[in-house]
This record gives structure tokens, sequence and C-alpha cells, in this order.
């Protein structure tokens, strides 16, 4: 059987770690993986050895890949192939500027969404009936194959509380709880682990480096999911990789989030942010309870295979099932643009 050409269509380093537990189970079957790399915000350090990537449309072209798998919102109308959706997170219920949920935008560039879980599937299936030019299936994120697959983490000697932070200014809890996290760590009663988002301000990621110690570490990385295995609890504000965390079964506790939830621990004061640690590391039982309850919601499937089911179902469609009734629109504005910052104007 001829084997599979898949493209990753990358702009932003998280991708890497996004898209690698797929790589995996696409080579395991024998097929073939090329990334297209795009972008000023992206950086060729985080290719490891043997991966193959390409940086012209013509190599594009040329590559002809069956599908390619975009861990974001858009993707040339004029690549080759299966445009399949795997999003770059969760929903955390960010807005965009119009009031709307800006996770459930459709942008008329895919063929196929591959949804994380009944919360977003049931919103997309309703946005697929009313288009008709894509289709919707509850596959899991591949992203999270790791964190379900490899489990061994030894216990922590200390409590580790993870401390990630989102980089929009007007909603960052990073520069707020800056003086209680430095007077928190310098007590030595936990061990922190600090990770922000890539885009967070040089400013702030000076700031929490200049803390550095025994007891606070501060992490650069493409892939949080060992950070995110290693913690006993998190502190965060509305970035979604509190999802991530509580996926696990694990406390949040969030500070001035958008939209807090009875399954986060939510405060507006830092002056309680060590009690309401303490209160997230006794993992209280109504707490857990509300936890449980949104992983069924959020991503049921817990068994590391996400990966299998989105190839499985590219491989379906691609044998003409379950297509799509309509054609994607024709996006004439967004493929200029697209066109034009790729600099290809091939037919």
């Amino acid at each position: 059987m001829t084997s599979k050409r898949y493209l990753f269509y990358v702009s932003q380093n998280y991708s890497f770690a996004i898209l690698r537990p797929l790589q995996k189970a696409i080579l395991a079957r024998g097929d073939q993986v090329l990334w297209f790399l795009h972008g000023n915000e992206i950086s060729y350090d985080y290719l490891v050895e043997n991966e193959q990537h390409i940086v012209r449309v013509n190599d594009v072209i040329g590559y002809d890949p069956h599908a390619v798998f975009v861990p974001g919102n858009v993707v040339p109308k004029f690549f080759p192939g299966l445009k399949v959706a795997l999003f770059h997170g969760f929903n955390s219920g960010k807005l965009n500027r119009r009031g709307a949920e800006d996770h459930f935008n459709i942008r008329g560039c895919f063929d196929l969404y591959c949804t994380q879980g009944p919360n977003t599937t049931t919103k997309f299936q309703q946005l697929a009936d009313k288009h008709q030019h894509f289709v919707v299936k509850e596959t899991g994120w591949p992203t999270l194959d790791s964190l379900f697959q490899e489990k061994s983490i030894a216990p922590n000697q200390i409590p580790t509380v993870l401390m990630c932070s989102t980089f929009s200014r007007n909603l960052t809890c990073a520069p707020i709880l800056f003086e209680t996290i430095k007077e928190l760590s310098e007590g030595g009663k936990w061990r922190w682990i600090i990770q922000f988002h890539p885009k967070m301000a040089k400013g702030i990621v000076e700031q929490y480096k200049s803390i550095e110690s025994e007891y606070l570490t501060f992490v650069e990385t493409d892939n949080v999911i060992p950070l995110l295995q290693e913690a006993d609890v998190m502190v965060c504000d509305t970035s979604s990789v509190l999802i991530m965390f509580l996926l696990q079964g694990k406390p949040v506790v969030t500070f001035n989030n958008v939209s807090p939830k009875d399954y986060m621990l939510d405060i507006s004061n830092p002056e309680i942010l060590e009690k309401t640690i303490e209160t997230a590391l006794s993992y209280p039982k109504n707490l857990m309870l509300k936890v449980d309850e949104f992983i069924k919601d959020t991503h049921p499937n817990q068994d590391g295979n996400s990966s299998e089911r989105v190839l499985e179902q590219v491989e379906k469609m691609l044998n003409g099932q379950e297509r799509p009734l309509k054609r994607k629109p024709l996006n004439i504005l967004r493929s200029f643009k697209m066109r034009k910052n790729l600099n290809y104007w091939k037919l």
C-alpha cells in the first residue's frame, strides 16, 4: 500500500509540541511527514533530528500532501490536500472584538475539525450543519497523547506549584502576583515552576528570572506537558493551559479569570493566594467532583490514542467517506492576503 504524505503547517513554536504525537503516529504507520515553517515567530532550533522541513510553497506543491494539519486558525487554500484543524489550545472563553468566542470562528479554511470533547463538538457540529462545507469529528486532542501515555512521575518531596500566565496585558496575572510569589518562594514551603506564553512581555520574563532560587525555577520550553505532570497544583489566569492541567484531575487556582467556573478556585486578591493554594493542595472533595465533571465534558478520551482517531478519520475522508456536502467558500480576500504573505501567485 502506498504511504500517505502529510504536511504540518506551523507559524508558532508551540506547534512543535502540539503536533509531535501525531507525527509519531504517522511515522509508525509508515507514512511521511514534512513541516512547513512560516513566519518570523517560528524558530528552526525547535526541530529535532530527523524532522524534515520545507520553507517554499513550490516545495509544498511538489510534495503534494494528502492532508495538511494545522494547530491554528487559517491555512492557504492553494495548498494541496485535505485541510485539518487540530487547534492550538482549548476554548478558554476568550472573546474576540465582536464579543464572540474566537474558538468557534469559522474562516472557511478547513475540511475537517477534530474536536476535543462534547463542550466543543456540540457547537462545531451546529456550525457544520449551518455551513455544510466541513466535517466535525470528536477525536480528542493529539497533543495530549503523551500526557495520558506517560504518567510515571515520582511524587514530589515538597509540594510543587506550576505558575503559568497568558501574555495579554488585560488578562495576565504575572505582574500583579510577582511580589506575592517572590515572597512565597523565599519561604521555601513549596517549589515553584514558572512558565509563560512565548509572547509574554520581556520585562515580565526578566522580572521572574531575577528571582530564580532553590525553590523557584523559570522554564522556557516548547513542551509544557512534563511540567503539567510534575506539578501538584497550578496558579494561572485565563490561559487555556489551565484546562490541560485540570484534565489530569489536579486543582487550579485562577486569578481574575474572565469566566470563573466552579471547578476552579478563583481569587482577585493576591493576599489570599497562599491560603487558596493550601486549599487546592488538600484536593477538597466537592471541588474535585466538579473537576471530574469538567473532564467528561472537555476531553473524555484519556487513552492516549487521539492521534490514531484523527488519522482514521482523515483516511475515511480521503477514501470518499463523510465528505462535506458543499465546497468551501472562495474567501477571495483571505486567499489574496495569504498569497501575498507567502509571495506565491501561481494558479
